[in-house]
């Protein structure tokens, strides 16, 4: 944390500082808990001289809030190489190393920020969301994905959430476990969309035929295929014509 500071120091560079040292102290507590002054005093400034550059903690907060929020988003950018699985799970590490580096930052952000949110915060998670999306959607290799696809993406970025959200509340599940079991939620969410709609049938086949069989989607498969003994039969003729197997 920036302390001391005495030499004279730009607009631009000034307003850096201090969203650097507020993205730091709201990545400790919650932006709710952490004053002007305590900024100010992390700054090495005057707390009027804080007021010089942001006009409030709320325009303060926005500006770490935005900084936050393109970091988060570029955690999802990958390289277009190697089976999707692979690729998945080193996405979810590097939005655990987020979660996990910024904790309450973290839940501020996806929760809307202090008192209650801001029209700009919102959007800023939103904006967050919409780049997850798209880069999935890109990886998939889809243009235009059909409404199932889209419904499949945006289900799996929000369980992606939720999940973090829950993993920070005392972290009784291990962090690993959880992102292999994330890479899993989205292979069962477009397998189950895939048995409704041909369309999704070969686009979740494309993607399965690239995977090898030691990788996190093989993995799924050993494991569901642990339950397959334990699991009643259900004689064809008694499915609904909707619940047949597509061919």
């Amino acid at each position: 944390m920036t302390t001391g500071v005495r030499r004279r120091m730009g607009v631009d560079e000034r307003r850096a500082q201090l969203i650097r040292v507020a993205l730091e102290l709201f990545s400790q507590r919650s932006p709710d808990e952490v004053s002007i002054d305590e900024i100010a005093a992390a700054a090495g400034i005057s707390r009027p001289l804080v007021y010089h550059y942001f006009p409030g903690k709320r325009s303060l907060y926005e500006a770490a809030l935005k900084r936050a929020a393109d970091e988060l988003a570029g955690r999802f950018l990958e390289a277009h190489e190697g089976p999707l699985g692979a690729r998945l799970i080193r996405v979810m590490r590097r939005f655990f190393d987020f979660v996990e580096e910024h904790g309450p930052g973290f839940a501020a952000l996806i929760r809307g920020g202090p008192a209650g949110g801001s029209s700009t915060a919102n959007a800023l998670v939103d904006g967050v969301r919409q780049a997850a999306y798209e880069q999935i959607v890109a990886h998939l290799g889809v243009p235009q994905p059909p409404a199932r696809l889209e419904l499949v993406v945006r289900s799996w970025v929000s369980l992606a959430e939720s999940t973090a959200l829950l993993w920070l509340d005392g972290k009784r599940i291990p962090r690993g476990e959880l992102e292999l079991q994330l890479v899993h939620d989205f292979a069962a969410l477009a397998a189950v969309s895939a048995a409704y709609d041909q369309e999704m049938a070969g686009i979740m086949l494309r993607v399965f035929a690239q995977e090898p069989a030691d990788g996190p989607f093989g993995e799924l498969l050993s494991r569901l295929s642990v339950l397959a003994p334990a699991a009643p039969a259900v004689p064809a003729q008694r499915l609904p014509a909707s619940s047949q197997p597509l061919r």
